[in-house]
């Protein structure tokens, strides 16, 4: 039975069945994590479900997957069903973040300094 003070907007699990076509992960294979980067590839087509032109909205600039969830206020799995589906349909670019620079070895840096003080 439904609770009266709960409304649709109020993340139901009736409303996620519904945003998601009762699937539980994208219908291709996707890599994406919390860091995936999203990029929409255009703006919103008309007729496209809310919750996918919201994200075409949002990624106008590179958004992680765990901040387009963030924004949308959905969980994490909801937003990568519906990432899936707009990247099935190249709507959308995803990429890995970029990775952290590697330190060089510390030996090296301590040579490098060496090297400097002697100057």
């Amino acid at each position: 039975m439904s609770n009266p003070g709960r409304g649709w907007e109020d993340g139901t699990p009736e409303r996620l069945y519904v945003i998601t076509g009762g699937r539980s992960g994208p219908l291709q294979s996707t890599s994406l994590d919390l860091v995936t980067l999203i990029i929409a590839r255009s703006g919103p087509r008309p007729g496209m479900q809310p919750e996918h032109a919201a994200i075409m909205r949002l990624c106008q600039s590179p958004l992680s997957v765990a901040e387009v969830s963030a924004y949308l206020g959905l969980p994490v799995s909801v937003v990568t069903v519906l990432l899936g589906d707009l990247l099935a349909e190249n709507q959308v670019l995803s990429r890995p973040p970029v990775a952290p620079a590697q330190l060089p070895d510390l030996a090296l840096i301590e040579a490098v300094i060496d090297g400097l003080r002697k100057l």
